[in-house]
């Protein structure tokens, strides 16, 4: 059985916790940032969790996380 690949875009955007889950970073937080609240931009700079629908995507783009 050859080995998988993994899928290295998703690499560099996903990472696995601890408990199992995968943890994401929040788009439009890169520029442009005098038209949004500093609520707003405060909210941006955590992460998040990926959504369990998601997440089995997840996993098959990253079998070695």
């Amino acid at each position: 059985m050859p080995k998988m690949k993994t899928n290295k875009g998703a690499a560099k955007r996903f990472k696995r916790t601890a408990t199992g889950k995968f943890k994401r970073g929040h788009s439009h937080a890169s520029h442009i940032f005098t038209k949004k609240s500093t609520k707003r931009k405060r909210g941006l700079r955590k992460g998040a969790l990926v959504h369990s629908a998601d997440a089995s995507k997840v996993q098959k783009m990253l079998p070695y996380a």
